[in-house]
């Protein structure tokens, strides 16, 4: 009878041991494994922050206004925010690995369309094509980090992530200024096309799909609203810069918001959900989300003030702004990538608290800029307050993913890149809404003026992140 018990007990352990095994055999190189979508994401960020500087040649080219052009950009935000939140349950739908290579596709298509294009409107198609592809690939490859690395190295992964993503914004600026310098913006697109046929081939060659299709019901009324509910809320977010508070602005907002709150209402008492929001009632998972969210937001809102200070407040050219950043930029992906193994070691809390009382010195260095201030004054602000940015959100990042249960990995990961990109058009626009409130005896010293109107919403916001730090609990949930 003993040895029946003990062959009945020893089988599943077996069976267990071996498919840990073949897991492990399976991922024995992660971030191999990751490569084609590191290098996606790479591609989506880059493509949303060097797409600036080519605005002036589109309105040269096509012979259309700032306001026009500026749907380059909102454009591909609006993209990005529609087909977020459906990420989570294609994922459940379509294998992983198909479903990159498609959104990769989508990447390459938008941009040869948007190189070779003829009018604005193709351009412009191509670009939200485009979003399309980012809007899959960034929440996939946080999805895919909880389930190729084990528990005790998610750190570690979301640090490379972190340096990858924020890479991007490093030389974007300068790679594109560079191109359009030498060539025209059309070559930026088949800049865009040749790093997309370089995703393409290593997600083919070495992605292994992590995440399990279960292919639940498909609800309809669920993927509709979620298009028509943050479609409309990312559009009206993003124009109220430009348009203010016109009628078509408030009645996007308020359409927004009343068919996000009916979504959000359906997918809490539906059986099979497209986006599960229960993730959102776990406090190991909502707590640093809503960190990640601040963090990420005032992250935006600087990248926005401090090119515009240094060009029309203090002077600069182009190129001397892109430069004076640089040093900025390299030292947060420095530290995203150290900020992953310290979590592995210390946790999300301490580094979090350390980030935001950095970010808020950073945030009093720019506070301190003025019409005649030297140009080295803002490469130490913005050094200081990029060391901390890193620090809160890549430790938050991870924190917040690692809180939840494996099968809740998909959506969370969904959930968070959704509010970073919601949150983070809204700080963006909250930020030239200040900007166009300074003034001053001169031009230079109303952007200055306006700028720092900016940055106290940013210290605002640290100082926000800094008190839900407090809050935090680490529950060790996806380990089991």
């Amino acid at each position: 009878m003993a040895t029946q018990q003990s062959q009945v007990i020893m089988r599943p352990q077996g069976i267990a041991v071996h498919a840990q095994s073949q897991e492990k055999e399976r991922f024995a190189h992660p971030h191999r494994v990751m490569l084609g979508l590191y290098v996606g994401a790479f591609l989506g960020m880059l493509s949303e922050t060097s797409m600036n500087i080519a605005l002036p040649d589109l309105c040269d080219t096509f012979g259309i206004t700032t306001g026009i052009a500026q749907w380059m950009v909102v454009g591909y935000m609006l993209a990005i925010g529609i087909v977020l939140p459906c990420v989570g349950f294609l994922l459940k739908w379509v294998k992983a690995k198909t479903l990159v290579l498609v959104a990769l596709s989508c990447f390459l298509v938008g941009s040869l369309l948007s190189a070779v294009a003829p009018a604005f409107a193709l351009v412009l198609a191509g670009r939200i094509i485009q979003g399309i592809g980012t809007g899959i690939v960034l929440p996939t490859m946080y999805a895919a980090i909880m389930r190729v690395f084990p528990p005790q190295k998610i750190g570690a992964a979301n640090g490379v992530a972190g340096l990858v993503i924020m890479f991007a914004p490093v030389i974007g600026p300068t790679l594109a200024g560079l191109i359009i310098g030498a060539f025209s913006w059309r070559a930026i697109f088949m800049l865009f096309a040749v790093v997309a046929v370089v995703a393409i081939a290593c997600t083919a060659a070495t992605f292994v799909t992590p995440i399990e299709t279960t292919r639940p019901k498909v609800d309809a009324l669920s993927v509709l609203a979620s298009v028509i509910g943050f479609g409309c809320l990312v559009a009206g977010v993003s124009l109220v810069a430009d348009m203010g508070f016109s009628p078509l602005v408030v009645a996007l907002l308020v359409i927004g918001v009343l068919v996000v709150a009916c979504y959000a209402y359906r997918q809490l008492h539906i059986a099979n959900p497209v986006l599960d929001l229960r993730a959102l009632g776990i406090a190991s998972f909502r707590t640093p989300a809503l960190m990640v969210t601040c963090s990420f937001a005032c992250t935006l809102a600087i990248m926005y003030l401090a090119p515009q200070e240094l060009q029309r407040g203090l002077g600069l050219n182009t190129s001397v702004a892109g430069m004076l950043m640089l040093a900025g930029g390299v030292v947060n992906a420095v530290c995203s990538f150290l900020t992953g193994r310290w979590y592995d070691r210390v946790g999300a809390r301490p580094l979090v608290s350390a980030g935001a009382v950095i970010g808020i010195v950073g945030s009093l260095l720019f506070l301190a800029i003025g019409a005649t201030t030297a140009p080295v004054f803002f490469i130490l602000a913005h050094v200081v307050f990029m060391i901390g940015i890193p620090l809160m959100q890549q430790s938050a990042q991870s924190a917040a993913l690692k809180g939840l249960p494996r099968e809740l990995a998909a959506d969370g990961s969904t959930i968070l890149n959704t509010m970073q990109q919601v949150f983070g058009a809204i700080g963006t626009s909250i930020a030239t809404c200040l900007l166009s409130m300074g003034s001053g005896a001169t031009v230079a010293e109303g952007f200055v003026a306006g700028s720092r109107y900016g940055y106290v919403f940013s210290l605002v916001l640290i100082v926000i992140v800094l008190v839900f730090s407090f809050f935090l609990k680490e529950d060790k949930i996806s380990e089991k």
